[in-house]
């Protein structure tokens, strides 16, 4: 069956114009993530005096890997399927799914446009974190392979944002589940903390799990801890989570949308 673009295309210029409207808001994020960059500089130059410093990663690498991954987060903290738990709250999925349109691809066009205008606060997010931080730039190549991991690890994270709202087919309420998913990302993800800190087996375990795909594996691309001779088995891994997630989303919107239909939304 033929998906026609236009309509999801628009879907997503009116979640970009939405989030646009908050515009106290988006000056907010920014000013929140220089803040961010200048703590966590602070706190590595600490450690490193210390000589508390992750495997492999000088400290001007360091602070290029907190930067980057403090910019990553301006679109990968961005729930783009929030709109699911909205609309069962509301009442208002039984309609969507009667439309003659595919209701995931609404709530992921979505999704895309709230991410657009978050990575348009990239720039100027980078702009003001340049006069705090020297950030190393890597080879073409590197920022090639960095930048499709990034986004196979986008891909990661709206499944399971979109499996955690999707919840709210049979609990409404998903505050709890995705607040305890939020801690062990935040954790397990390398998003603040290196992966390559975790000693041992430990170690080894967190790297194979899903949160090492949204922001340690590219990250760690960037600042060339995963060297070129690995960059396809470490991609290949991501892949495999994408498809999980994404093979289990289906089957969980398949249950969820029968259930709306049997139960009369």
């Amino acid at each position: 069956m033929r998906v026609r673009v236009a309509p999801y295309v628009e879907f997503a210029k009116k979640a970009f114009a939405r989030e646009a409207t908050y515009r106290m808001e988006v000056l907010t994020e920014i000013g929140s993530l220089v803040l961010r960059v200048y703590i966590l500089r602070s706190l590595w130059t600490a450690l490193y005096a210390q000589n508390a410093a992750p495997i492999n990663l000088p400290l001007h690498g360091m602070i290029t890997y907190a930067t980057v991954a403090m910019l990553m987060s301006l679109i990968l903290e961005v729930d783009g399927t929030r709109l699911i738990r909205e609309k069962v709250r509301e009442g208002t999925i039984a309609t969507d799914l009667m439309k003659p349109i595919s209701v995931p691809l609404y709530f992921f066009s979505d999704g895309i446009g709230q991410t657009l205008l978050h990575a348009v606060l990239v720039v100027p997010s980078l702009f003001c974190a340049l006069l705090l931080v020297r950030i190393d730039v890597p080879s073409p190549a590197t920022i090639a392979a960095f930048a499709l991991s990034f986004v196979i690890g986008y891909g990661v994270n709206f499944f399971l944002n979109f499996l955690m709202n999707s919840i709210a087919f049979w609990t409404l309420e998903t505050f709890a589940a995705q607040l305890i998913v939020r801690w062990a990302s935040d954790l397990l993800s390398g998003q603040i903390i290196p992966l390559t800190l975790f000693p041992g087996i430990f170690g080894r375990i967190v790297f194979g799990l899903p949160f090492a795909a949204i922001y340690s594996t590219p990250l760690l691309i960037y600042v060339g801890v995963i060297p070129s001779s690995q960059w396809a088995l470490s991609i290949a891994l991501q892949a495999v989570w994408l498809v999980a997630f994404a093979a289990i989303a289906s089957v969980v919107w398949r249950a969820a949308s029968n259930r709306v239909i049997v139960q009369g939304g």
